[in-house]
C-alpha cells in the first residue's frame, strides 16, 4: 500500500508517547499486515489473530445489541492487548506492558486508530477514481473527411517543363525559285495570200 510508510511512522510516534508499549500492528480487515512494530512476535501471525478476535468481538458486539465494533482489550499477568477499529477496512493492535495506564494507552490508540483509518481511506481511494473516459464509452471516431477536403488538400502535380533538346537546330533550305511560265505563242495575222503576178512577156 502506497500509504505504508506513513502508518508505520503513526505507529513509531504511538510508541513513543506511550513509554509502556512494546509493540504496535496495523491489519487489514483481511487479516493482511499494513504496517508492524513488533520487535520479537511474528506480525502476520499477531495480524490473523487479530482479525479473528475482532470478527468474534464484532459478533459478539452485534449479538447482544451494542452496535459496531470499536475496541477489544484482553488483560494478561504480564500486561495487555488492545485493538483498535481503524476505520471499516483495517485495526490496529497495541502491546503494553504493566504498569500502564490504561486510560492513557485508550486515548493515544484511539487517535492513532482514527488518523491511520485516513490514512487507509486515502490510499484506497486513489485507484477508485473514475477516469475522465468511462471504460463503458465507445472511443468516439473521428468523422470521415469528405472527398472534397481531401481532394482540396491534395497537392496539384507540378507540370514539367520539357527539357530543350540539344541537337542541332534542323537546316533550312531555300526553295528554289519556280520556273518562270512559258511565253505563249504570239498569233500572227494571217497573211493576205500573195497574188502571184504572172508576167507575161511580151
Amino acid at each position: 500500500m502506497a500509504a505504508e510508510s506513513d502508518i508505520l511512522e503513526e505507529l513509531r510516534r504511538l510508541r513513543a508517547r506511550v513509554p509502556q508499549l512494546t509493540g504496535a500492528l496495523a491489519a487489514g480487515a483481511d487479516g493482511l499486515v499494513l504496517a508492524q512494530d513488533t520487535p520479537g512476535i511474528d506480525p502476520e501471525n499477531l495480524a490473523a489473530l487479530t482479525t479473528t478476535a475482532c470478527g468474534l468481538a464484532a459478533q459478539l458486539a452485534d449479538t447482544t445489541g451494542q452496535g459496531d465494533f470499536r475496541e477489544l482489550l484482553v488483560r494478561g499477568v504480564h500486561g495487555c492487548a488492545a485493538t483498535y477499529a481503524a476505520g471499516p477496512a483495517a485495526v490496529v493492535t497495541l502491546l503494553a506492558q504493566d504498569p500502564v495506564n490504561v486510560g492513557r494507552l485508550h486515548l493515544e490508540g484511539r487517535r492513532a486508530a482514527a488518523r491511520i483509518a485516513e490514512l487507509v481511506d486515502a490510499a484506497t481511494a486513489l485507484p477508485a477514481k473514475p477516469s475522465d473516459k468511462s471504460p463503458t464509452e465507445s472511443p468516439t471516431k473521428s468523422p470521415a473527411k469528405s472527398p472534397a477536403k481531401t481532394a482540396a488538400k491534395t497537392p496539384a502535380p507540378r507540370a514539367r517543363t520539357p527539357r530543350t533538346s540539344r541537337s542541332k537546330p534542323p537546316e533550312t533550305r531555300t526553295p528554289a525559285p519556280a520556273p518562270a511560265p512559258a511565253p505563249l505563242p504570239t498569233t500572227e495575222a494571217p497573211t493576205a495570200p500573195t497574188v502571184a503576178r504572172t508576167i507575161t512577156e511580151s
